[in-house]
């Protein structure tokens, strides 16, 4: 296979709102180059980036797929991603190992929710990024209406490149920056080039002059060539949109029809010719402060951005080179391990096509297998100096789910299943709740709950069982209280005896100390699960000796680790022991053990016993004219309205919102607003039941 230097290798990956067109454009792209002699569509299950069996079912993309294909002496490496958030880990890999942003609207939507949060991550990240108006060709695409929205967006940064326009009965694209009309046939293809009408002249002139204007903005230089020459040629203006895309300033916009194969080529000309390639980039910083420039001569640094299990063949690794160069047989060491790793086969994948390859250099992206413990993250290098990348970082689940199996003996099969699938997917979260003994879950939203279930019982033969997890309520009191508890016990040799006597209260931070009482010690217990056991030793005249106050703490933790209530912990509380008896004989630690956790559970039972449930601190971000019918439902689930703001067409609302209350919200959302709202979600605090839902779970 050919090898390219690192300024002829261009990285992109196509993102846009589900349905936009991304995997047909990917498509349209490798056939234009010939690289497949016929054209597969998603709706035939043929295509080369939605290979898997999950997405032949459901008809979209669920995974984001690298590919590649060159044109005219430049290898454009693709990644093909979905384009709902359930998968959003898929996308933001793929943002993270790109080089320019390709964001496709569809022309007859414009910019929809799910390009919204895809631009989140590409603005967080920085990127070159451009945008395609795709299916320009269909009767109800609007190219106008999609470019205002996209100027919402974004700003007046985005600049037309291309417009379409129909001229007897025939799809045309204009383009401002050659100043050229292409023509195309009724099955797209190869256009006919022709001078632009003299109908669009004017507008055509207008747009070719703003767009010399905004690459002149991007380049010190430019802007005295403009200012000197009142114009820009060709190549001086290309220079310009780069500069403006590699800070951020300047999105171009082209217009294609994927399916009819219209506008493809001019595109992947633009990419060869103007977007960004990794040597342009600026450098990156290692978290070791070192300075990682993706050029040949270099120590090799290879980044691990994906990991997928293929059936008889095992874990894939893909991994971008950001510096150096790494040929079959180099060892390399794992930052995160300290594992020296030896790389015995290198792969250019397209799609579930695997071209072996015996060198990659600075700015490639390219896929090994079988790398013992090598996880999404993990930097590789050679040297003895240690590098590591950056990590990408993912959003927080947004549902959880309890997760078991009927038969008991495959739990482990589920588990390590589970671990795998978390291998490929870091936005999969597991974990394990001592309090109800029980494995949860967390994930993006239904859709992904789905996928994660189908990998489950299609790749690794598991049937699981998904239900609502149990929530961590906890209980405190609300007033003080006294209690003393007489421990005796007789049965012949030495008994066991022991008496205390302890008053407990509500803890808050900051409290002052109590009174009345004579302090000889204290200990605040920072406690597992949350909240503060505050000890005080007020013992006088030595009526406890001071060796058992341990025991009788341990005693009133156990107690706290199963609340009276509903068994839940126990939290926030301020113990004084102020009086007891002990025996010279018969006295000793599990006696005062005993008599502390008494003492400690009937002052609890008599302090007015509350419950405290965790609240969530919700950002619901919904279209203005759908707000009225999620306002409903969150006031149904008991959510505190704290603020509402308006954005664009959107309102976003802040809400405190019951654990508890949450479970089906995601599914009720999108159902509530056809998919366009958003939201997530944090821990807040612990608030206290209303007496009604105390009564019930009681």
């Amino acid at each position: 296979m050919k090898i390219f230097d690192e300024k002829h290798i261009k990285n992109v990956v196509f993102v846009g709102a589900h349905n936009s067109g991304k995997t047909t454009l990917t498509e349209t792209m490798l056939f234009e180059a010939g690289l497949i002699n016929r054209r597969g569509s998603v709706e035939n299950k043929n295509t080369v980036s939605d290979y898997h069996d999950i997405e032949h079912d459901r008809g979209a993309s669920v995974y984001a797929t690298p590919l590649h294909t060159e044109w005219r002496n430049y290898k454009i490496n693709i990644i093909d991603t979905p384009g709902l958030d359930d998968f959003i880990g898929e996308i933001i890999s793929s943002i993270r190992v790109s080089d320019t942003i390709v964001t496709v609207l569809d022309a007859k939507q414009g910019v929809e929710i799910g390009t919204e949060i895809i631009w989140n991550y590409i603005d967080k990240y920085n990127k070159p990024t451009l945008f395609v108006i795709n299916q320009i060709d269909h009767p109800n695409a609007n190219f106008d209406e999609s470019f205002k929205s996209l100027e919402n967006l974004v700003g007046n940064n985005a600049v037309k490149i291309q417009y379409p326009m129909v001229i007897d009965g025939a799809q045309c694209i204009l383009d401002v920056l050659k100043m050229k009309l292409y023509k195309f046939g009724e099955e797209g293809g190869k256009p006919e080039k022709l001078e632009i009408p003299e109908s669009e002249i004017e507008k055509a002139n207008k747009l070719h002059n703003e767009l010399i204007e905004k690459a002149a903005e991007n380049d010190e230089e430019l802007l005295d060539l403009y200012f000197e020459k009142g114009t820009l040629n060709e190549a001086e203006m290309r220079k310009g949109i780069k500069a403006g895309m590699l800070n951020h300033d300047l999105f171009p916009v082209f217009c294609v029809s994927a399916l009819k194969d219209m506008g493809t080529g001019r595109l992947m000309g633009f990419i060869d010719n103007v977007a960004p390639a990794a040597s342009d980039l600026k450098p990156e910083q290692s978290v070791e402060g070192k300075i990682i420039k993706s050029v040949k001569k270099a120590p090799t640094v290879l980044f691990v951005f994906k990991n997928l299990f293929l059936p008889n063949v095992g874990q894939i690794s893909f991994f971008k080179v950001k510096s150096g160069e790494i040929k079959i047989n180099d060892k390399l060491t794992n930052s995160r391990t300290g594992e020296t790793l030896t790389i015995n086969q290198l792969f250019m994948m397209d799609g579930n096509k695997r071209d072996h390859v015996n060198l990659l250099t600075a700015g490639d992206i390219g896929a090994t297998i079988k790398l013992k413990d090598v996880e999404i993250n993990d930097t590789l290098y050679s040297g003895n100096e240690k590098i590591t990348i950056k990590p990408i970082q993912y959003p927080q689940p947004r549902i959880f789910k309890a997760v078991s199996i009927e038969n008991k003996n495959h739990e482990e099969k589920l588990m390590e299943a589970i671990r795998k699938i978390h291998s490929q997917d870091p936005t999969l979260v597991l974990k394990y709740s001592k309090e109800f003994n029980q494995q949860v879950i967390g994930c993006q939203g239904e859709l992904h709950l789905a996928t994660i279930d189908w990998t489950l019982k299609n790749t690794y033969g598991v049937e699981a069982i998904f239900s609502r997890p149990k929530i961590n309520y906890r209980e405190t009191i609300q007033r003080s209280n006294t209690a003393n508890y007489r421990h005796k016990k007789q049965s012949g040799g030495s008994g066991q005896f022991a008496q205390v006597h302890l008053k407990i209260e509500p803890y808050i931070e900051g409290m002052q100390e109590p009174e009345g009482f004579n302090i000889r010690g204290k200990e605040e217990v920072d406690l597992p699960w949350g909240g503060k056991l505050v000890f005080y030793n007020c013992i006088v005249g030595g009526a406890i000796d001071t060796r058992y106050l341990v025991s009788i703490k341990k005693g009133i933790l156990e107690v706290m680790e199963n609340g009276p209530l509903t068994g839940s912990y126990i939290r926030d509380i301020r113990v004084m022991v102020y009086d007891g008896k002990m025996h010279a004989v018969d006295s000793n630690d599990i006696s005062f053990k005993i008599a502390g956790a008494h003492a400690f559970k009937e002052a609890f039972v008599n302090a007015a016993p509350k419950l405290l449930e965790p609240t969530m601190l919700l950002t619901v971000k919904v279209p203005e004219d759908m707000v009225g019918n999620v306002m409903t439902d969150l006031q149904v689930r008991r959510s505190l309205i704290q603020s509402i703001q308006s954005k664009d067409q959107y309102q976003i609302l802040k809400c405190l919102t019951p654990e508890a209350e949450l479970f089906g919200f995601s599914t009720e959302l999108r159902s509530l607003t056809q998919g366009k709202a958003t939201f997530t979600t944090e821990f807040a605090s612990y608030e206290p039941v209303p007496k009604n839902v105390q009564d019930t779970l009681v």
